[in-house]
This record gives C-alpha cells, structure tokens and sequence, in this order.
C-alpha cells in the first residue's frame, strides 16, 4: 500500500548528485526543477505539457514536448458520437531537440511556442488563465484544425509526484497534473465547430519532466464534472517508477484536494479494453464502472522507439469518498482510462 508522504518543504528537486532529494507527492510544485541539475546525457531528458479539453460530445488534446533525441508535437480531436464515435490523432516527430524548445522550468509560468510548415500552437501562461491557440494544417483529409481555448485556474490544489526508479538511482519523474480547469472556447475542422462551456466542461495539464528508465507500462485515468456545483475531479494512475513513497490516486473537490492510497485498473482479460471496466481500491474510497466509447490506439515502431497505447475514453459511473466521509456519486461521466507501454 502507498504510504502517501507528502512533501512540505521547498528545496531544489534534485541533490547534487542527481538523485532525488525527497519522493513523494504535493499539492503544488514545491520542490524547484532545475534542467542544470540533472546528472544524466541531454538526449534522454524528457520534458513534455499535455493539455484535455474534455465535452460530454467531444475532446480535443495537444502535446508539445521536447524528449531528448526525439520530440512529439500532437493534436487530437475526439467526437463521442452515439452510433460512429470517431477521433484522429495527427504527429510531428523532430529528432535531437535535447532542449531548444526550451519549456518552462515550471507550470505556472512561461509560454511555449511551436511553429513549423504544418503547426502553428502555443501554450500562453497569464494569472489564473492558460490559453492554447494554433492550427494544424493537414491534419485530417488536407483539412486544418484550429483551436483557440482558455481555462481558468483559481487558486486550487493540484496533485504532484516525485518518483524514482529502483533500477536508476537518477531516473526521475516529476509531474504535475492539474484537473478542474474550466473551459471555454472552440476547436473547428471540416466545417464543424467544436465548442466548449465552462458551466460544464474542463480541461486537464498533464505536466512532467525527468529522465526515465527505457521500458514501462503504465495505467493513467483522470476526469472532471460538476457536482452539487461544484468541481469535482480525478487522477488516478500506478505502474510508472518506484511510488513506495506516495501513489498519484487523488480526489479534488471545490478546489481542495483528497489523498487516495492504491486504485487498481480492472481491464477484461487484460487487454479486452472495449468492454466494461471496473475501478477498485485499497481503502475503498474509489469504486467505479467505466463504459468505453472509443480506443485511442496507436502503435509505433521506430527501432529503439516502440509504443503501444490505449487511451480509452468512456462513461465513469460510482462513487468516490472524501477525506472527511462524504460520499460523492458520479454517473455516467465522460472522462479516460488508459494503459500505455513504452521503450524510448
């Protein structure tokens, strides 16, 4: 079971020698991360901003990212339609960035900006609002997407995890993920605007920057709604590193956040993802049903760069338990649940 230590204290991430100085988890980005300290060659540095934008009909992601030999700029758009639920996800692949995109030392300041003949997108950082803007032409069919979305971020907690790994003493993962986001704004392709309101819909920063080990596999899910109007969010996950010291099971509710210890992803036969999943946990305060809509499949191959992804999204229905006893009910929630194994 995870011990859930929780870090209190700000200090620099990493000791001189570049190992971890404190594993554990925080409310917010209280350990400072320093590219400079890191004790490993640039090239498998790996630093990446994944933004969801999730609607009950629709979802749009991007990925701006810089991982040492090779770096992946990516959107994807999601419609949850009923009878012919669709998505497309469209990449760009840049080898041996190792560090020119120069991303933020942190998630609460500092833009990122990407251009190239295909991509135009930017992540722009003002007091409590994030604004992600661009297009992407060709991105399915000869057609452009384009994007223009901002969320807003009160003052709230956030779940952040300092992991290393058994097998690497200057492995790391360091990331941040911020639910709860409200949404407002728009995605258009084909002639179809995509809109999001931020009575109901929210968005998700998946922040991180470390240096891994080659192979994992890991299980990610997270997800927000409106609750007794309030927000109400998610992020559970395990499998990546050595999480001795504190899981990333989390609760979020009117921006206060709510320590799970261990959630367990309950896929049929393993790997059966289009069937109904279930979701339990050791202290019994997450027990949920997953319906799938859509598999987000992809598969790479690159020689020393291989990934199998599922990136399911589908309808959460239980019931979660805060820290002080209340029950919170969700039904029918669309959110994402996700088993990844990769070698890069």
């Amino acid at each position: 079971m995870a011990r859930n230590h929780e870090v209190t204290t700000k200090h620099d991430l990493l000791k001189p020698d570049g190992t971890l100085m404190e594993p554990g988890w925080s409310k917010s980005l209280i350990q400072t991360y320093n590219r400079e300290s890191i004790a490993a060659p640039k090239f498998k540095i790996k630093e990446w901003d994944y933004y969801l934008i999730l609607a009950d009909k629709h979802a749009v992601a991007f990925t701006l990212s810089d991982d040492g030999y090779i770096g992946m700029q990516s959107a994807s758009l999601l419609v949850f339609d009923e009878k012919n639920p669709w998505e497309q996800t469209s990449s760009i692949l840049n080898f041996f960035p190792m560090g020119k995109y120069k991303l933020p030392r942190t998630s609460d300041t500092g833009d990122i900006h990407y251009h190239d003949k295909k991509l135009d997108l930017d992540f722009i950082v003002t007091e409590g609002k994030r604004r992600i803007v661009g297009e992407y032409r060709q991105f399915k069919d000869g057609k452009t997407l384009k994007v223009d979305i901002t969320l807003t971020q009160p003052p709230m907690d956030t779940m952040v995890i300092a992991t290393p790994w058994k097998e690497s003493k200057k492995a790391f993962y360091y990331n941040q993920k911020i639910n709860c986001m409200r949404a407002e704004g728009y995605a258009e392709f084909d002639g179809v605007k995509y809109e999001f309101n931020p009575e109901t819909d929210y968005g998700t920063l998946d922040w991180g920057r470390g240096v891994w080990t080659y192979d994992n596999t890991w299980y990610w899910g997270s997800g927000n709604a409106t609750v007794n109007g309030k927000p109400f969010g998610w992020n559970i996950g395990y499998g990546f590193g050595d999480t001795t010291a504190a899981s990333e099971n989390i609760l979020f509710y009117d921006g206060k956040a709510h320590k799970l210890d261990d959630v367990t992803f309950n896929i049929p036969n393993g790997s059966d993802y289009m069937k109904d999943w279930t979701f339990t946990s050791s202290d019994g305060r997450f027990e949920m049903s997953f319906k799938p809509v859509i598999d987000r499949a992809a598969k790479i191959s690159l020689k020393v760069i291989e990934t199998d992804q599922h990136q399911v999204f589908g309808r959460m229905s239980g019931k979660a338990i805060l820290d002080d006893g209340e029950v919170i009910e969700i039904k029918d929630v669309m959110c994402f649940a996700e088993k990844v194994r990769m070698k890069y």
